[in-house]
C-alpha cells in the first residue's frame, strides 16, 4: 500500500503546489474571479478544483467498494483514485505504478469472459429445460454475509436450500428469483456484479424416458406377450447361476412402492430429496421392479438389494425432477457405496451433473441412463449421453427398435422396452414402453456381472456388457452394440 499512499500524496502535492499558501501576504494583484479565504489566502479556481479531486480520491474508493459488496483490490483502488481525479492521465498512471495482473483486476464486463473465467453458465435464449424461476450458486471461500445480502436485495432472490456435496467436495445453494428477471438475465447479472459467486447455473429439468402406461390387472394371464424379457435375456438360464445377490443398485427416480408384493424384502433403504408426501409412483415402481420383482414378475436381478431414491416430483406425466436433486440422490448413493446407478430419465446438458457424474465413475459406481424418447432428430439428452454413463435403447419383442427412441453415439446397448410388463404403485401392474424401463433391465444384467465378479471396473462393466450383446439389425448409432444378454455376459466371466 505505500504505493497507493505515494499517489494519494502526490495528488496533494499537485493540489499544494497550485494553491498558495495560508499565510502568503505578498500576493499579486487579484485577477477577477478570485475567491479569498477568510484567512486571507486567494484560491484559484484551479486550486478549488484540485482540492475537490483530492476530496474525491478520498471517498471514492469507499463508494465503489460498498457497489461491489467487497474490498477493492490494490489495482483497483489506484484506477478509483487516479481515474477520478486525474482523469484518462491518471487511468494511465495507474497502469504504471501496477501493471494489471490476473490477480488484481477487476472482474470483466462482458458475461461470456466471466463465464469462462467463473464458471457461470449462462443458458441459451429461449431455452425452456430449466427451473424459470432459479439459481444454483456456488460463492467463493470466505464471502461475506454482506455480499451474499447485496444479491438478494439488488437482485431480488432467496435463498431456499443450502447442499454440501461429498462426492464433490462442493457446497452449492439454490435460490428463487422473486422478480421478473429471467434465469438467463440472472445469471448475466452475477457474473457482472459479484466477484464472489465462483460459480452459477440453471437449475435443469429432467424427466422419464417413458410412455403412459396402461393398465394390466393380472400378469399371470395369457396375454401372448406377457413377459417376453425372461426369453428375450435368458433370464431363468441366468438364474441358475446367480440372481445379482446382494449388490446394492440405486435406483434415483421417482417414489417407489415399497410396499408392493414383487419388492418385499428387496428395498435396502429409502432416501426423499424431494421432501413432500406425495403418493408412490408408476414410473419409479415400474422401474425398480424391471430389476428386482420375484413374485407374479421375474426381474432380471431378483437378489438385488435397491436404493429407492426418490427425486421426481409431481403426479402421472408431469412428473419431473431437477439439477439439485439428481445431485442429492447421487451423493447420498454414493455415501451408500452403491455399486450401480439406474437413471431412467433424460434431459438437457449440466455442468453440475457432468462433474458428478464423473465422480461417481472414478469411485467405482457404473452409471446407466435411458437415451430418451425424443425421436431420432433429437440432440443427445443426459445422462446418458455423458462418457462417465451406459446409454440403453429400446427394443420389441421382434428386436426392431423403438421409433420414439434418441439415435447417436450415445447409444451403447439395447434392452427390451417395448410393451414390458412391470409393477405399478398399490400392488397392481401396468404395461409401458419406453428407453426407461429398457436402462433398467440392463442395470439388472449388470448386477448379474458384479454378482459374479464385484471388482470389475465401471469400464469393465461397459466392455463385458457390449462384447457380450446379442447382435440385431440396425445401425450401431441406433442399436449399440445389441440387446444385452444375461446369460451370454455371465458365462463368458469366470467365477
Amino acid at each position: 500500500m505505500r504505493k497507493l499512499a505515494t499517489a494519494v500524496l502526490l495528488v496533494i502535492a499537485i493540489g499544494g503546489a497550485l494553491t498558495p499558501a495560508s499565510g502568503q501576504t505578498n500576493f499579486p494583484p487579484r485577477e477577477p474571479g478570485t475567491i479569498v479565504t477568510p484567512r486571507g489566502a486567494a484560491v484559484t479556481p484551479l486550486g478549488w478544483y484540485v482540492m475537490g479531486s483530492v476530496a474525491v480520491a478520498a471517498v471514492s474508493p469507499m463508494i465503489a467498494s460498498a457497489i461491489l459488496g467487497r474490498e477493492l483490490t490494490l489495482s483497483e483502488a489506484y484506477h478509483v483514485i487516479l481515474g477520478s481525479t486525474l482523469g484518462p492521465v491518471g487511468l494511465l498512471l495507474a497502469d504504471v505504478l501496477v501493471p494489471p495482473t490476473a490477480g488484481n483486476q477487476p472482474p470483466p464486463r462482458s458475461p461470456r469472459r466471466v463465464t469462462q473465467g467463473r464458471h457461470i453458465h449462462i443458458p441459451p435464449a429461449g431455452a425452456t429445460s430449466l427451473v424459470l424461476n432459479e439459481v444454483l450458486l456456488e460463492f467463493a471461500p470466505g464471502t461475506s454475509a454482506q455480499t451474499r445480502d447485496a444479491l438478494a436485495r439488488m437482485l431480488q432472490m432467496t435463498q431456499l436450500e443450502t447442499q454440501a456435496f461429498a462426492l464433490t467436495g462442493r457446497t452449492i445453494e439454490r435460490w428463487r428469483i422473486d422478480g421478473t428477471r429471467s434465469v438467463r438475465a440472472t445469471l448475466q447479472q452475477v457474473a457482472r456484479n459479484f466477484p464472489g459467486v465462483s460459480f452459477g447455473q440453471a437449475n435443469m429439468v429432467y424427466r422419464p424416458a417413458q410412455t403412459p402406461p396402461s393398465a394390466k390387472p393380472d400378469p399371470t394371464s395369457d396375454n401372448g406377450s406377457a413377459q417376453y424379457v425372461v426369453q428375450k435375456l435368458h433370464l431363468l438360464e441366468a438364474h441358475r447361476i446367480n440372481n445379482g445377490d446382494d449388490v446394492l443398485v440405486a435406483v434415483i427416480d421417482s417414489k417407489i412402492d415399497s410396499k408392493h408384493p414383487d419388492l418385499a424384502g428387496v428395498i435396502a433403504d429409502e432416501y426423499d430429496a424431494v421432501g413432500t408426501s406425495d403418493a408412490a409412483h408408476a414410473h419409479g415402481t415400474a422401474m425398480a421392479g424391471a430389476i428386482a420383482a420375484h413374485s407374479k414378475l421375474i426381474g432380471v436381478a431378483p437378489k438385488v438389494k435397491l436404493l429407492a431414491i426418490r427425486t421426481f416430483s409431481g403426479s402421472g406425466e408431469s412428473a419431473q425432477s431437477t439439477t439439485f436433486n439428481v445431485l442429492k440422490g447421487l451423493d447420498w448413493a454414493a455415501s451408500k457405496n452403491a455399486r450401480i446407478v439406474n437413471m431412467s430419465f433424460a434431459g438437457p446438458s449440466d455442468s453440475l451433473l457432468q462433474e458428478m457424474l464423473a465422480k461417481a465413475s472414478a469411485r467405482g459406481m457404473i452409471l446407466i441412463a435411458a437415451v430418451g424418447n425424443a425421436g431420432p432428430n433429437s440432440p443427445p439428452l443426459y445422462p446418458a449421453a455423458d462418457a462417465h454413463v451406459i446409454g440403453v435403447t429400446a427394443t420389441d419383442a421382434d428386436d426392431k427398435l423403438m421409433p420414439q427412441a434418441n439415435r447417436g453415439p450415445q447409444v451403447a446397448l439395447a434392452a427390451p422396452g417395448v410393451e414390458i410388463l412391470a409393477a405399478a404403485p398399490e400392488s397392481a401392474y401396468q404395461v409401458t414402453s419406453g428407453t426407461s424401463i429398457a436402462a433398467a433391465h440392463a442395470t439388472g444384467v449388470a448386477a448379474l456381472l458384479l454378482a459374479a465378479r464385484p471388482k470389475l471396473t465401471p469400464a469393465q462393466v461397459r466392455a463385458d456388457l457390449m462384447r457380450t450383446a446379442r447382435r440385431i439389425p440396425g445401425k450401431r448409432n441406433e442399436v449399440g452394440a445389441g440387446v444385452v444378454d444375461a446369460l451370454a455376459v455371465i458365462k463368458s466371466t469366470p467365477r
